[in-house]
């Protein structure tokens, strides 16, 4: 869901947690050159992490897209397995990664958007804590900076969600479509010109309103998983009563898996809203033919889901949702590492 774009979806929770961290201990001084050096350091190396991990699970994201949209008169993908392999067979190796160009293109401005943002909402509510009696000398808790995270994902969420609205409808597009968009800048100008501004925006509540449970679970979970593991060590798994990266990456999976879960049907519910008022829309969500069913609101959509397709309609396409956090948080931390230690290298030599 947004939770992509709030929280750098859990791919990055414990490298960002350890940026986020020292930015926040600067308070309000004035960045030096070398705090602004390691902010370039990392929004590249989050951009390059991103980039690959999700190039990495894009077959899965476009199944799980294709899950949640399609008509349910005229099923094309039962499953994953199967979905997988019709797309294999009908559009071939191009076909796995449709739309997986607008979604890499995302990365950079929401990092550096959401980067900017944290710092500034971290000053505005360690400012809101020290004005309550007793806290005039307070520092940013694990808790404030996570409120800090969550409003800083959803500015930048919000800066560029029309690129993800576009994003998804790229991703459900064939060859066989009626109408064809041609690309970022094309989609954009057309949803702009046929369906006006606030087209743009279809579907942004419901990814706002899924902030809420998806961090709140995320990050309950994962405290309350490590503090399990550091009292009751078990399989070896703690060593001086700190956790290995393996496992904390391990305890952001399963964190992140829970938060999702639970924040699912939002993120069907925005998808769905997204492709409603498309003219020509990609057959998968017309129903060859038929148009595609319109949405008033957030509420309207959630009742005609029910109504017509059952509560599981909420829950399509988790299965590849689910599968992919795993492969996605693992290929982002170690790219993630590789490419900083490869900027720090370059950039002593340049020194």
């Amino acid at each position: 869901m947004a939770s992509e774009d709030v929280v750098g979806k859990t791919s990055a929770t414990i490298a960002n947690i350890a940026e986020e961290a020292k930015i926040a201990s600067v308070g309000v001084k004035a960045p030096s050159r070398q705090t602004l050096l390691g902010i370039c350091k990392s929004l590249v190396a989050g951009g390059v992490a991103g980039g690959v991990s999700r190039t990495a699970v894009a077959p899965l994201e476009r199944m799980k897209i294709l899950l949640q949209v399609q008509n349910p008169h005229a099923i094309k993908y039962n499953g994953t397995i199967q979905g997988l392999k019709y797309i294999w067979r009908t559009e071939g190796l191009r076909g796995m990664f449709k739309g997986n160009g607008t979604n890499c293109a995302r990365i950079v401005p929401n990092s550096a958007v959401k980067f900017f943002s944290y710092e500034e909402a971290s000053k505005g509510i360690l400012w809101l804590y020290r004005q309550q009696p007793g806290n005039e000398d307070a520092e940013l808790t694990p808790l404030l900076r996570l409120g800090a995270g969550a409003c800083a994902g959803i500015i930048a969420m919000s800066a560029t969600y029309p690129m993800d609205l576009v994003r998804g409808r790229l991703t459900v597009q064939t060859d066989k479509s009626p109408s064809q968009y041609r690309g970022i800048a094309h989609a954009l100008t057309t949803v702009l010109r046929e369906e006006g501004p606030r087209a743009l925006y279809k579907g942004w509540l419901p990814s706002v309103i899924g902030v809420v449970p998806y961090v709140g679970l995320n990050f309950a979970v994962y405290e309350s998983l490590k503090d399990h593991l550091v009292k009751t060590r078990p399989f070896g798994l703690v060593e001086d009563t700190e956790l290995s990266v393996t496992t904390k990456l391990a305890c952001g999976a399963v964190a992140g898996t829970i938060g999702q879960t639970v924040a699912y049907p939002l993120d069907v519910i925005r998808r769905r809203m997204q492709m409603g008022g498309w003219k020509n829309a990609a057959s998968v969500v017309t129903g060859e033919g038929k148009s595609p069913l319109e949405y008033t609101g957030m509420i309207d959509a959630f009742r005609k889901t029910v109504r017509y397709e059952g509560f599981r309609a909420l829950y399509k396409g988790l299965v590849p949702n689910s599968v992919k956090v795993v492969p996605s948080i693992a290929i982002a931390f170690v790219t993630y590492e590789v490419v900083k230690d490869v900027l720090k290298v370059e950039m002593r030599i340049s020194e």
